[in-house]
Order: C-alpha cells, then structure tokens, then sequence
C-alpha cells in the first residue's frame, strides 16, 4: 500500500503533521523524496542537521522519528536543498533567495554564485562536491545524481509494505514511477481524498502543460485537482502545537480523514 499526501499550498498545508499521524496510524513508513530549507529562517534545523554531518530538514526528521525502525532522515530524503535570503533573483531566478547547495544522496552540488556559510564548509563532507554556475549546469548535475537517488528511492517505496509518500511545496507528484493506492490534498482544516490511478492519470495530462521547473517536469496540485474529483472531503481539526508533534495524537484527532483515505486503498 502506497499514500501520498501533497498540499495545495507552496507552504504551510499542513503535510507533514498529517503525514506523520498517517504513519502511525498504518505503522507505515514515511518517504519524503524531496525537500529544501533555509539557512536563515531555519538555523535550528540546518544547525542540527550539519552538526551530524548531513543536511535535511524537519520535515524528513519528523517522518524518520514517526517510521518503525532506526532510520535516518536521508534515507527517506535523498534531495534535499538549502536557500538564503538574498537580493535579487539569483541563480535558479527565485526572487528573494538563492540556491546554496543541494545533497543528491551521498553527492553535493555548491552554486558556485553563493557565499557559501564557514558552518556547512566545516561539518558537511564537500571534498568531493560539484560546483555549477548555470541553470544549464545544474541540469546536467540534476540528471546524473538527482534523478538516480530518486529512482533508488521510487524502488524503495515500491518495495515497501507500507508506504506514506509526502510531497514538498505544491507539487503534486515528488518523485516518477510511484502509483499510490489513495492521495489525501491537505489544506488547512481539511483533506480531500482522491483514487490514486485518477490522481496520476490527472497528473499525466497536467504536465503537457506545465512546463520545466528547476529541470525537472513537475504539476502543481492546483493543476491537477483541476482534472479530477475528490472521492471524499474530511475536515481536519486545528491542533495545538503539542498535539502536533506527537504523531500517535494527530492519529487520533485526524482519525476521521485516515479512515476515508484508507477506504479508497481498499485498505482496513
């Protein structure tokens, strides 16, 4: 059984506390193919993440704690990217902010463009790093370790009894060659639930018109929700935010929403 939980909004949906209570409820474990921080609006995380020689979110971390077993959080993350605050547009024309580096599994990717903090020089393991100072750089890159750590994680969702894919930003499929059996679209105060062959096959025919993003073909949910009809619709409770970071209390409190996406998996 593979879910997969994507939001509507670029931030703040609420997936990974619904991904979270998901994953205990199914004693599933959680998959978070990609994902992306900022150094300064997220010191703690980058700090905590470095500091063990890594980079990865909290989301990741969340999930991994969530999961049964020992798993650390890249080895359900295997791209993660880290941002700054900066002025102008900057490598990857996001306004704003600029790309520092990426982890594509166990390879690192620097923007040659970005000044890059003595912190991640000092922890993370850069020896063997490669610079790009293009888009059309970082697309070559993207193509020799991005996409083969996602396949490798694809495998490995297959592979898996139990499943919960979360997705990042609005982006309605993170991660190629996954057929979920149930999709739940979170928004604050509900979940819609949809079939997961109407989803794919929704997104199939939103990404003619989507375009390239970053150098990988990606629907945004708005897009695809557009070209399907939800199965079922559950409000979601607001929490506190204790409730929230304890994954057995939003099993309880988002009971409802669980039950109807595991009616669509013909599952329990």
């Amino acid at each position: 059984m593979t879910l997969l939980v994507v939001g509507s909004d670029r931030v703040d949906a609420g997936k990974t506390t619904f991904s979270t209570g998901l994953v205990a409820r199914t004693t599933a474990v959680g998959f978070k193919p990609r994902a992306g921080n900022d150094y300064w609006y997220h010191h703690d995380d980058y700090r905590s993440a470095i500091e063990q020689g890594g980079i990865y979110g909290k989301d990741a971390r969340r999930l991994a704690k969530a999961s049964p077993g020992s798993l650390d959080p890249a080895d359900i993350n295997p791209v993660h990217r880290l941002w700054r605050p900066a002025d102008g547009s900057g490598l990857l024309g996001q306004e704003g902010r600029e790309f520092l580096l990426d982890r594509a599994g166990e390879q690192y990717i620097l923007n040659a463009q970005a000044d890059l903090p003595d912190s991640a020089r000092e922890h993370l393991p850069l020896s063997d790093a490669v610079v790009v100072d293009s888009v059309g750089q970082l697309n070559q890159v993207m193509e020799r370790a991005h996409v083969p750590a996602l396949t490798a994680l694809g495998q490995s969702i297959e592979a898996t009894d139990r499943a919960v894919v979360e997705s990042y930003s609005d982006v309605a499929r993170p991660v190629q060659g996954i057929d979920p059996d149930a999709v739940a679209v979170v928004d604050p105060g509900r979940a819609r639930i949809f079939d997961g062959s109407r989803f794919i096959k929704a997104c199939s025919v939103a990404s003619g018109a989507e375009g390239s993003f970053h150098g990988q073909l990606e629907e945004r949910v708005s897009s695809v929700i557009d070209l399907a009809d939800p199965v079922d619709t559950v409000t979601l409770p607001p929490l506190t935010s204790e409730q929230r970071h304890d994954s057995d209390t939003v099993a309880t409190e988002y009971g409802d929403a669980y039950d109807a996406l595991l009616a669509v998996a013909d599952e329990w």
